[in-house]
């Protein structure tokens, strides 16, 4: 999120109404629900993990050990383990 000049990209009338109750401050124009996006769907990370854990899921359906996975991905094997209960549910 970057500093935008509002009397740079609104119209003065906006302008003017909008002094009516804040000036010289910053003001934080949130998106629309309808623009929003969810965690990790902008820097590509929810699609990243989702293609991690679909290969721990592959590996785990070979017969590869809870501990081996583990290692190879630097998790601990609880978490491979949430991974696998929670892929087996979907």
């Amino acid at each position: 999120m970057e500093y935008q000049n509002a009397k740079n990209i609104l119209p003065k009338k906006l302008v003017d109404e909008i002094q009516k109750y804040v000036q010289g401050q910053t003001l934080y124009i949130p998106r629309k629900t309808s623009h929003k996006t969810g965690w990790g769907e902008m820097s590509g990370t929810k699609a990243a993990l989702r293609e991690r854990n679909q290969s721990i899921m592959r590996m785990y359906r070979v017969g590869s050990r809870i501990e081996d996975i583990a290692a190879q991905y630097y998790l601990s094997p609880d978490s491979v383990r949430k991974i696998v209960s929670t892929q087996n549910m979907d």
